[in-house]
């Protein structure tokens, strides 16, 4: 077992949300990070009285929990929307929000049910540090060759741990695409774990400068794979947890790089 596994287990646990009681937390831990400490665009506090941030997506996403193993603490969560079996040609908030450059993508030729999108990915405040001082970094276009994550600290950030649980729930529902919007500086921050997306359309303003990406999840591992093994093997368990069409050794020269 690599030490990032090791720290991963001794330090983290992610939790499926599926019954009412942890939606609520997943909920109220959305609005603690978007509407008290990041007081962040469209999500004012006053919106929400019952102090929980949900939207129309909820109803068909997968959600997950980040628990804190030393204190028991619930410190992140992410949701992954999957495509709408009520209304199966509703648009992704990707599609819906930002503008797609047809040159980069073709989104006619995707499979919806096999696309997810990457939403609502936060950790508190005080686990994020940081993944923060490092966006600022990249940010002012400081040198980020300085930064070794995995030797400053035994796990490298949150957003690592909450990657091993948006790729456990992609396979469990066969996703094997990702839309994402997000902060650019964000994107560029989980390529330091080998998770970064394919921009497909500029930034925009969507609760904040945020631009689309795009990703195919199995290339993405067979590169993960090639260049960050030991990430690769937290997020897939040593290869055990995998989309399904991707039955070929990953990292293998079928693969082609995503970005």
């Amino acid at each position: 077992m690599n030490d990032v596994v090791a720290a991963f287990h001794e330090y983290f646990e992610v939790i499926d949300a599926h019954s009412p009681e942890l939606l609520r937390a997943v909920f109220r831990l959305r609005y603690q990070v978007y509407c008290i400490e990041q007081r962040a665009p469209g999500f004012e506090a006053s919106n929400y009285p019952t102090e929980m941030e949900s939207d129309e997506y909820d109803r068909h996403s997968a959600h997950i929990i980040l628990r804190h193993r030393p204190s028991g603490e619930f410190v992140g969560t992410a949701r992954l929307i999957l495509h709408d079996p009520l209304n199966p040609e509703k648009l992704f908030p990707t599609e819906k929000h930002t503008q797609l450059d047809p040159a980069l993508i073709d989104t006619s030729r995707l499979s919806r049910q096999n696309i997810g999108e990457i939403s609502r990915l936060v950790v508190i405040r005080r686990f994020s540090r940081r993944g923060h001082e490092l966006i600022q970094a990249i940010e002012n276009d400081q040198s980020i060759e300085k930064w070794v994550p995995t030797k400053q600290r035994r796990f490298p950030h949150p957003m690592l741990a909450l990657a091993v649980g948006i790729i456990r729930m992609s396979v469990q529902h066969n996703i094997t695409h990702w839309f994402s919007v997000m902060e650019p500086a964000l994107n560029r921050l989980l390529g330091f774990y080998g998770l970064q997306l394919d921009p497909v359309g500029p930034v925009i303003d969507h609760h904040g400068p945020r631009r689309p990406y795009y990703v195919d999840l199995i290339k993405m591992l067979d590169k993960m794979h090639q260049n960050h093994k030991q990430f690769w093997e937290l997020v897939t368990d040593y290869g055990n947890v995998t989309p399904p069409s991707s039955e070929r050794v990953p990292g293998s020269s079928s693969s082609s790089e995503h970005c």
